[in-house]
Formats: C-alpha cells, structure tokens, sequence
C-alpha cells in the first residue's frame, strides 16, 4: 500500500503540466504558451502555412510536432453574429479534412469576451499512388474564433492525434488565458 502511495505521487509530480508563460503575440493581443513553445523561423512559416498572409504569430515545440498561431480570419464580418459565424466556421473545418470527429465545440466567454471554438480529431487520407504519402495523417486540433466587427482573430493548436493526451489540459490552459483588447 505505501509503495503504491508513492508511485502515484511520483506519478503527479513527474508529470506536472508545464508553466505557462504570458506571451504578447501582438499590440493588443497576449495568450500563456509553455515556454518550450518557440517562434517560428520564417521558413516554418512559409512551409506551414502558406498563404499570402503570414500568421501574426506561430509558435512550435522542439521537435516541430505541435504548433500553435494566431491569425486574422480572411472572412470579413459585417456583424458579430456569432452563430451564423460559428455554422461558416465549422462547415470549413468539415471540408479540410477527409474524417472529423469533434471532442467539443461551442461558444465560451474568455476574458469578458465571447469565443467560438472547436476541439476535434482529424484524418487525412494517404495517397496510394505516390511513394511515401501512402498514410493517413491524424491530428488533435484546439480552434478558436474571436468574431468582431470586420473580422475574426483565429487562435489555433494542432499536434498528432497520440500526443493529445500530453497536450490537450496545456491547450485548454492556453486558449483560457487569451486577452485581446
């Protein structure tokens, strides 16, 4: 019974989920990142989103499996209908991915500020005609939106789907801790 005792206080103490340090992504933006978390290169950037428009902030672990961004929506909103908002997100989430399965999803208050988000699993199809991209991919994703007048900040993690378990308290952590002004 005692060494039983002690394995499981070991057990919590080894595996303390890590501190969380604030991080001001942007003039008016700051969310609590592990501190393990880095900025990315330019080159990370360019190669993992590419797009015309570079995230206002992108951060990765060190072994480059885990990242997280914040980023301003390409969708301009003439209002802050957040249901309307919350279908138009969703139904894009369903279309990037060949399965998703949502862990949650809704509309939260963070900070006096409402946020739409989505907690999913996700599976992308391999290729079976080119060498190497043969496998399904799958990941574990943490999305948030802020819907304001004329746009939406996009607060977004993803890792493998079997780091989840490591990652998914830390995320929920993170996205709680958003302060946009």
């Amino acid at each position: 019974m005692y060494k039983r005792l002690i394995l499981i206080s070991l057990f919590f103490f080894c595996f303390t989920p890590p501190k969380l340090v604030k991080t001001k992504v942007s003039d008016g933006i700051t969310v609590s990142i592990p501190a393990d978390l880095t900025a990315m290169t330019p080159e990370d950037i360019i190669q993992r989103y590419p797009s015309v428009r570079a995230p206002l902030a992108a951060f990765t672990n060190g072994n480059r499996t885990a990242d997280f961004s914040v980023n301003t929506s390409a969708t301009q909103w003439p209002d802050e209908n957040i249901e309307l908002a919350q279908k138009f997100f969703k139904s894009g989430i369903t279309n990037l991915y060949d399965r998703v399965d949502f862990i949650d999803q809704g509309v939260h208050t963070v900070n006096k500020k409402k946020f739409i988000f989505f907690e999913f699993e996700s599976r992308v199809n391999g290729n079976r005609m080119k060498e190497g991209e043969q496998s399904a991919i799958f990941r574990y994703t943490y999305i948030q939106y802020l819907v304001e007048k004329d746009k939406a900040l996009v607060f977004s993690f993803n890792c493998p789907r079997d780091q989840r378990s490591e990652w998914q308290p830390i995320v929920r952590s993170m996205m709680k801790s958003v302060k946009v002004k």
